[in-house]
């Protein structure tokens, strides 16, 4: 897919159409990675929120005690 670096107010940019956003699973207002290469290759890869260990482990025990009588039966 072929892109022209385009005017956007005071700097430039490449617009992204709606059929790329999908494909990259991105929406406006989402951060992404620039990574710039040897030979000046850009990549762009997007930031996914990741849950820290703390609120795994909390959210963890809060889904074993609501759903202790279930585990119970299944083992």
């Amino acid at each position: 897919m072929t892109k022209t670096i385009s005017k956007v107010g005071n700097s430039q940019g490449v617009i992204f159409d709606a059929a790329l956003m999908d494909l990259a699973r991105l929406k406006v207002g989402d951060e992404v990675n620039v990574t710039v290469h040897e030979g000046g290759s850009i990549v762009l890869t997007p930031v996914r929120p990741t849950i820290a260990p703390k609120t795994a482990a909390v959210a963890a025990k809060r889904l074993i005690k609501k759903n202790s009588a279930l585990f119970k039966r299944l083992a």
